[in-house]
């Protein structure tokens, strides 16, 4: 896509807005009515206003620039957690700092995976990251769906898990505080795939074990293991 986008551009005379080179500098991080502005403005009636955590996907790239950037320039202790789906190099790069990095096929999940390291993705401003399988994932966004009643995209899902990952950890070490993480899509767009049963099937994905994990932590408090073959 980036090498037929270069052509189109030297053909039409044209620009190619290529967010995944420039997502991360596209947006004033300092505070100009940017999202990193808006969690916090939003999060100042609440018991623990400043965020504990903010979780995000990759994505571009620029989401978790414009968050980790402020909260330091800000000079907030809100550390911040990255969650990456499966057949997707962000994880690793974060780990090697290997930027040749790249994968052949693609990620269930929309909108945050990538196969190749992208230049808006800046891992010295982010504090922790989690690999998510694709089945947690599509767990995760229909485990939402009974809480607010609404259909939510793949991305959503896969924020939430880390969510739960960390309000885990936070409760067995008996910390307080809160964690912010963000509603990325409706999920209009993905009746056919994530909330159709045949289709999971067909993908191979397993939801009922994350299901299951999900609903046992929030009656009781407490994570348990999804076996890897589930």
């Amino acid at each position: 896509v980036y090498s037929e986008s270069l052509r189109l551009v030297a053909e039409t005379g044209g620009h190619f807005m290529d967010q995944f080179t420039y997502a991360e500098r596209a947006t004033d991080w300092r505070g100009n009515n940017n999202i990193a502005e808006a969690v916090y403005e939003q999060m100042r009636k609440e018991v623990h206003p400043i965020p504990t955590w903010v979780v995000c996907g990759a994505g571009t790239g620029g989401t978790s620039a414009t968050l980790g950037r402020y909260a330091r320039y800000q000079c907030h202790p809100t550390q911040i957690c990255v969650v990456d789906p499966e057949n997707s190099v962000f994880y690793d790069y974060h780990l090697t700092r290997k930027k040749d990095l790249t994968l052949k096929s693609g990620s269930h999940i929309e909108g945050i995976g990538r196969p190749r390291v992208e230049a808006s993705f800046i891992p010295d401003v982010i504090d922790r990251m989690f690999k998510v399988p694709d089945a947690a994932s599509v767990a995760a966004v229909r485990y939402l769906e009974g809480l607010i009643g609404k259909k939510c995209g793949g991305s959503t899902g896969t924020n939430l898990y880390g969510v739960f990952q960390l309000a885990d950890e936070m409760l067995r070490g008996k910390q307080q505080g809160s964690i912010v993480t963000l509603i990325c899509d409706p999920g209009v767009r993905y009746t056919h795939t994530y909330y159709n049963d045949d289709w999971l099937r067909a993908q191979k994905l397993e939801i009922g074990p994350y299901l299951r994990q999900l609903e046992h932590f929030a009656q009781t408090g407490q994570w348990t293991v999804v076996a890897a073959s589930a």
